[in-house]
């Protein structure tokens, strides 16, 4: 009498069932997809000569980059798939839409030089994601190895975001006294220094360390609030102020290291994959 014994699954096998059939998580990949969405607004608006909405559309999609990831470990979701959409979407909103709009906005009139500097800084934003996704394991938390790309795009839509706001336009100048710049030469110069300083080995400092499931004293959320009213007053003037601080503190950090005779690199071991240690000088 035949006992059905045959067609059932060993612990081992029902495991690899289990594993074939886990579908994709819905809640953190749909905060990654509205990032990618905000890239492709911001170039869609760009293209328009929305320029302003072009650069709010980067801010969205930086809140949502730095939400998903936070979504995905508090309900224990993470997965490869949601690491490489991630990866994909950051390349988007961070990589080509802050190159397009940058080239759209003021670079184009440069000519060759413009498209160099657009493309400069989305080959770098690319290698920048790439040497990020290799490295995962072996940087210290607390540092990122490089400026990473959501504030490398917020440097060059902040830029474009505060000159339209006080009614530039990409072919203007600006004046500082007897002093005057051409605004597509600044860009220029902006457009290299973020995308260059994203393929540096400069520690910026990561805020990984900070848990929001600590109780912090009550001046902090009262620091918070006027943080928040102080945005309010002049987004584009606040946003843009806060992330050139931020553009050169890695610089600051990394003065003091050298200048303290403390190790700069934020690699805190070595792989075992030869081809791969270049990246970690």
């Amino acid at each position: 009498m035949h006992d059905g014994s045959e067609s059932m699954p060993t612990p081992q096998e029902g495991e690899v069932l289990r594993k074939r059939r886990k579908g994709i998580y819905v809640l953190p990949n749909l905060f990654t997809l509205a990032a990618l969405f905000g890239g492709f607004y911001a170039i869609v608006m760009a293209i328009n000569g929305r320029f302003d909405q072009a650069a709010v559309g980067i801010f969205c999609a930086m809140v949502l980059d730095s939400l998903d990831g936070r979504v995905a470990r508090m309900t224990n979701t993470q997965s490869a798939f949601g690491e490489q959409m991630d990866s994909l979407s950051d390349m988007v909103s961070f990589g080509a839409a802050p190159a397009i709009i940058s080239y759209v906005w003021a670079l184009q009139g440069l000519g060759r030089w413009g498209w160099i500097a657009s493309f400069v800084y989305c080959a770098c934003a690319a290698l920048r994601l790439a040497r990020f996704n290799v490295n995962t394991t072996v940087v210290d938390k607390r540092y990122f190895q490089g400026l990473p790309s959501p504030a490398a795009a917020a440097l060059v839509a902040g830029f474009i975001w505060l000159l339209t706001e006080s009614g530039l336009k990409g072919t203007g100048v600006l004046e500082f006294g007897v002093f005057a710049l051409s605004v597509p030469w600044v860009m220029f110069a902006l457009a290299l220094y973020a995308g260059l300083t994203m393929v540096t080995n400069v520690p910026f400092y990561s805020f990984k360390d900070v848990s929001m499931k600590k109780s912090v004293p009550f001046a902090v959320i009262v620091l918070i609030a006027l943080g928040i009213a102080v945005i309010n007053i002049d987004p584009p003037t606040v946003m843009f102020g806060v992330f050139v601080v931020y553009g050169l503190s890695g610089y600051v950090v990394y003065v003091v290291r050298r200048a303290r005779g403390v190790r700069t690199s934020v690699i805190s071991t070595s792989t075992d994959e030869p081809e791969e240690r270049g990246l970690h000088m």
